[in-house]
Protein backbone atom coordinates (compact mmCIF):
# COMPACT_ATOMS: atom_id res chain seq x y z
CA UNK A 1 0.00 0.00 0.00
CA UNK A 2 2.44 2.32 1.28
CA UNK A 3 4.65 1.75 -2.30
CA UNK A 4 1.70 2.72 -4.21
CA UNK A 5 0.90 5.61 -2.46
CA UNK A 6 4.67 6.72 -3.38
CA UNK A 7 4.17 5.74 -6.98
CA UNK A 8 1.38 7.75 -7.00
CA UNK A 9 2.66 10.71 -5.63
CA UNK A 10 5.51 10.53 -8.01
CA UNK A 11 3.21 10.42 -10.81
CA UNK A 12 1.48 13.39 -8.99
CA UNK A 13 4.60 15.24 -8.90
CA UNK A 14 5.95 14.69 -12.56
CA UNK A 15 1.94 15.83 -14.00
CA UNK A 16 2.61 19.05 -12.10
CA UNK A 17 6.40 19.75 -13.35
CA UNK A 18 4.78 19.27 -16.54
CA UNK A 19 1.92 21.63 -16.03
CA UNK A 20 4.29 23.82 -14.54
CA UNK A 21 6.68 24.22 -18.00
CA UNK A 22 3.40 23.67 -19.83
CA UNK A 23 2.74 27.18 -18.16
CA UNK A 24 5.75 28.90 -18.61
CA UNK A 25 5.75 28.24 -22.37
CA UNK A 26 2.15 29.31 -23.08
CA UNK A 27 3.11 32.48 -20.96
CA UNK A 28 6.26 33.24 -22.88
CA UNK A 29 4.93 32.82 -26.58
CA UNK A 30 8.98 32.51 -27.46
CA UNK A 31 12.02 29.88 -27.25
CA UNK A 32 12.82 29.00 -23.76
CA UNK A 33 15.93 27.66 -22.77
CA UNK A 34 16.18 24.52 -21.08
CA UNK A 35 18.59 25.74 -18.50
CA UNK A 36 16.02 28.36 -17.47
CA UNK A 37 13.12 26.11 -17.24
CA UNK A 38 15.58 23.78 -14.79
CA UNK A 39 16.58 26.44 -13.03
CA UNK A 40 13.15 27.21 -12.18
CA UNK A 41 11.80 23.70 -11.48
CA UNK A 42 14.67 22.98 -9.42
CA UNK A 43 15.95 20.40 -11.81
CA UNK A 44 18.76 19.46 -12.97
CA UNK A 45 19.10 19.62 -17.23
CA UNK A 46 19.62 16.14 -18.65
CA UNK A 47 15.49 15.47 -16.41
CA UNK A 48 14.81 18.58 -17.94
CA UNK A 49 14.86 18.07 -21.30
CA UNK A 50 14.24 14.08 -21.11
CA UNK A 51 10.60 15.44 -19.60
CA UNK A 52 10.29 18.43 -22.34
CA UNK A 53 10.94 15.65 -25.29
CA UNK A 54 8.72 13.09 -23.88
CA UNK A 55 5.73 15.84 -23.37
CA UNK A 56 6.33 16.57 -27.24
CA UNK A 57 6.05 13.52 -28.51
CA UNK A 58 2.62 13.28 -26.51
CA UNK A 59 1.44 17.48 -27.79
CA UNK A 60 2.65 16.63 -31.46
CA UNK A 61 1.40 12.80 -31.86
CA UNK A 62 -0.65 12.67 -34.92
CA UNK A 63 -3.48 11.53 -32.72
CA UNK A 64 -3.68 14.22 -30.68
CA UNK A 65 -6.65 16.58 -30.58
CA UNK A 66 -4.54 19.11 -29.34
CA UNK A 67 -4.21 22.62 -31.30
CA UNK A 68 -0.98 23.07 -30.41
CA UNK A 69 2.13 21.82 -31.16
CA UNK A 70 5.68 21.78 -28.88
CA UNK A 71 8.49 22.63 -30.19
CA UNK A 72 12.06 20.69 -29.34
CA UNK A 73 15.31 22.32 -30.46
CA UNK A 74 18.86 22.28 -29.20
CA UNK A 75 19.15 24.44 -26.26
CA UNK A 76 15.27 26.03 -26.39
CA UNK A 77 11.71 24.83 -26.48
CA UNK A 78 8.42 26.44 -27.66
CA UNK A 79 4.88 25.97 -28.42
CA UNK A 80 3.18 26.80 -31.51
CA UNK A 81 0.04 26.49 -33.57
CA UNK A 82 -0.60 23.43 -35.85
CA UNK A 83 -1.06 24.50 -39.39
CA UNK A 84 -4.07 22.89 -39.75
CA UNK A 85 -5.92 25.09 -37.30
CA UNK A 86 -4.58 28.22 -39.44
CA UNK A 87 -7.80 28.88 -41.48
CA UNK A 88 -9.52 29.16 -37.84
CA UNK A 89 -6.57 31.46 -35.70
CA UNK A 90 -6.86 34.40 -39.37
CA UNK A 91 -10.25 34.58 -39.18
CA UNK A 92 -10.63 35.21 -35.49
CA UNK A 93 -8.02 36.97 -34.72
CA UNK A 94 -8.36 39.15 -38.36
CA UNK A 95 -5.08 38.18 -39.42
CA UNK A 96 -4.58 38.40 -43.37
CA UNK A 97 -2.33 36.67 -45.85
CA UNK A 98 1.42 37.29 -46.71
CA UNK A 99 4.72 37.67 -45.39
CA UNK A 100 5.69 34.77 -47.94
CA UNK A 101 9.34 34.70 -49.31
CA UNK A 102 9.90 35.61 -52.87
CA UNK A 103 11.55 33.24 -55.02
CA UNK A 104 14.87 35.51 -54.75
CA UNK A 105 14.92 35.68 -51.30
CA UNK A 106 13.70 31.22 -51.20
CA UNK A 107 16.48 30.61 -53.42
CA UNK A 108 19.09 32.74 -51.26
CA UNK A 109 17.88 31.03 -48.07
CA UNK A 110 18.55 27.71 -49.87
CA UNK A 111 21.99 28.53 -50.43
CA UNK A 112 22.58 29.82 -46.77
CA UNK A 113 21.04 26.77 -45.26
CA UNK A 114 22.91 23.83 -47.33
CA UNK A 115 26.66 26.02 -47.47
CA UNK A 116 26.69 27.94 -44.07
CA UNK A 117 28.76 29.58 -43.06
CA UNK A 118 29.16 31.63 -45.84
CA UNK A 119 29.71 35.23 -47.39
CA UNK A 120 27.33 37.27 -49.61
CA UNK A 121 29.92 37.41 -52.47
CA UNK A 122 29.62 33.17 -52.17
CA UNK A 123 25.80 33.63 -52.86
CA UNK A 124 26.10 36.48 -55.34
CA UNK A 125 28.70 33.53 -57.71
CA UNK A 126 26.34 31.00 -57.22
CA UNK A 127 23.35 32.86 -58.21
CA UNK A 128 25.10 35.26 -60.76
CA UNK A 129 23.51 38.45 -59.57
CA UNK A 130 23.99 40.69 -56.83
CA UNK A 131 21.91 39.55 -53.50
CA UNK A 132 22.19 42.06 -51.18
CA UNK A 133 18.76 42.91 -50.82
CA UNK A 134 17.53 39.13 -50.50
CA UNK A 135 20.15 39.00 -47.87
CA UNK A 136 18.77 42.24 -46.01
CA UNK A 137 15.18 40.74 -46.45
CA UNK A 138 16.23 37.52 -44.55
CA UNK A 139 18.13 39.53 -41.85
CA UNK A 140 15.41 42.01 -41.33
CA UNK A 141 13.10 38.64 -40.73
CA UNK A 142 15.48 36.95 -38.61
CA UNK A 143 15.96 34.26 -40.87
CA UNK A 144 19.82 34.46 -41.45
CA UNK A 145 22.06 36.81 -39.08
CA UNK A 146 25.63 37.44 -38.89
CA UNK A 147 28.14 35.10 -37.01
CA UNK A 148 31.33 36.37 -37.46
CA UNK A 149 33.86 37.17 -40.18
CA UNK A 150 36.11 35.39 -42.94
CA UNK A 151 39.70 35.00 -41.84
CA UNK A 152 40.74 36.80 -44.82
CA UNK A 153 41.79 40.06 -46.90
CA UNK A 154 38.75 42.27 -46.35
CA UNK A 155 37.33 39.89 -43.27
CA UNK A 156 34.07 39.32 -45.37
CA UNK A 157 31.39 38.74 -42.82
CA UNK A 158 30.34 35.29 -42.32
CA UNK A 159 26.09 34.30 -42.64
CA UNK A 160 24.33 31.40 -41.08
CA UNK A 161 20.47 30.19 -40.62
CA UNK A 162 18.71 31.31 -36.96
CA UNK A 163 16.81 29.02 -34.64
CA UNK A 164 13.51 30.90 -36.16
CA UNK A 165 14.71 29.70 -39.28
CA UNK A 166 14.60 26.53 -38.15
CA UNK A 167 11.40 26.97 -36.09
CA UNK A 168 9.81 28.77 -39.35
CA UNK A 169 10.54 25.00 -41.63
CA UNK A 170 9.27 22.80 -38.72
CA UNK A 171 13.04 21.82 -38.43
CA UNK A 172 14.45 20.73 -34.85
CA UNK A 173 18.21 21.20 -36.49
CA UNK A 174 19.85 21.92 -39.73
CA UNK A 175 20.45 17.48 -40.28
CA UNK A 176 16.86 17.64 -40.86
CA UNK A 177 17.10 19.65 -43.64
CA UNK A 178 15.99 16.70 -46.82
CA UNK A 179 19.00 15.68 -48.53
CA UNK A 180 19.72 17.14 -51.52
CA UNK A 181 22.57 16.79 -54.43
CA UNK A 182 26.13 18.96 -54.05
CA UNK A 183 25.93 21.16 -57.33
CA UNK A 184 28.25 23.89 -55.98
CA UNK A 185 31.82 23.63 -55.59
CA UNK A 186 33.60 22.86 -52.46
CA UNK A 187 34.31 24.59 -50.02
CA UNK A 188 37.44 25.05 -47.58
CA UNK A 189 37.01 25.03 -43.93
CA UNK A 190 36.34 28.31 -42.73
CA UNK A 191 38.41 30.07 -40.53
CA UNK A 192 35.98 32.31 -38.18
CA UNK A 193 36.67 35.75 -36.34
CA UNK A 194 33.90 35.96 -33.62
CA UNK A 195 31.95 38.67 -31.82
CA UNK A 196 33.89 37.18 -28.51
CA UNK A 197 37.34 37.46 -30.38
CA UNK A 198 36.39 41.42 -30.45
CA UNK A 199 35.27 41.58 -34.27
CA UNK A 200 33.62 44.53 -35.41
CA UNK A 201 30.42 43.24 -36.81
CA UNK A 202 29.42 45.67 -39.17
CA UNK A 203 29.39 44.66 -42.57
CA UNK A 204 31.42 46.26 -45.08
CA UNK A 205 30.42 43.97 -48.22
CA UNK A 206 29.46 46.55 -50.96
CA UNK A 207 26.49 45.71 -53.12
CA UNK A 208 24.32 47.55 -55.01
CA UNK A 209 20.19 46.31 -55.71
CA UNK A 210 19.97 44.84 -59.12
CA UNK A 211 16.94 45.37 -61.33
CA UNK A 212 16.16 41.57 -60.95
CA UNK A 213 16.21 41.72 -57.13
CA UNK A 214 14.09 45.24 -56.98
CA UNK A 215 11.66 43.07 -59.06
CA UNK A 216 12.05 39.77 -56.98
CA UNK A 217 11.98 41.67 -54.32
CA UNK A 218 9.88 40.87 -51.20
CA UNK A 219 6.27 42.70 -51.20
Amino acid sequence: MNEQTAQNGQIDQIKNIEGAIEAILYAAGYPVKYTKIAEVLGLDLRNTKTLIEHMAKDFNSEKSKRGINLLVFDETCQFCTKEQYAPYIREALGIKRGGNLSASSMEVLAIVAYNQPLTRTFVDQVRGVDSSYAMNSLIDKGLIEACGRLDAPGRPMLYVTTEKFLRVFGLQSLSELPATETLLPPKEDIPMVTEEDGADMTDTESGTVSEQEAIDADA
